[in-house]
């Protein structure tokens, strides 16, 4: 019997797709990869927040990166998945079109971002590094604390005790 394989640390990053752009985030705040659940819509939230999600008996917050980037509907959602962070005490979940794969940076280091303009429209971009030939964003896991902040307080105040 194989014993439980170390982790590469070469491989720092979780990378996907949406709209047919390359994003990733750090793999230390990647909790889980989970096929789409059952969300429920609450009213009142900003455009990114698609609902939330009972994940094991969590609330989780499930953000839209295609409603958050400003892109409409996925055509093809078969490939759909969701890349539960741990983000400021809580769970938050990012609808991506599909999950690429797990990379480092190898001897290429994550450069600046560009300058995109600023604003709610600002991406969150952190940096950017070259994977396969193909530019990959950097993501700011620090703007979904503050797009989930926009919750009611009392279902916040529920993701924060684990109630």
């Amino acid at each position: 019997m194989r014993g439980k394989e170390r982790p590469d640390p070469n491989k720092s990053l979780v990378g996907f797709m949406v709209g047919g752009v390359s994003y990733a985030v750090p793999i230390g705040v990647v909790k889980e990869i989970v096929n789409p659940l059952v969300l429920t819509a609450l009213p009142h939230l900003s455009q990114a927040v698609a609902g939330v999600a009972d994940h094991r008996g969590d609330v989780i917050v499930i953000v839209d990166l295609r409603a958050r980037f400003g892109l409409g509907p996925s055509p093809d959602q078969s490939r759909s998945k969701w890349v539960l962070l741990a983000v400021a005490n809580r769970i938050v979940g990012l609808i991506v079109d599909r999950v690429t794969d797990v990379f480092g940076t190898g001897r290429d280091h994550v450069r600046s971002a560009p300058a995109l303009g600023g604003g709610e429209d600002t991406r969150g971009i952190v940096g950017v590094v070259s994977h396969g030939g193909v530019l990959t964003f950097v993501l700011d896991v620090g703007r979904f604390e503050a797009i989930t902040d926009e919750l009611p307080e009392s279902l916040a105040l529920s993701q924060r005790l684990g109630a």
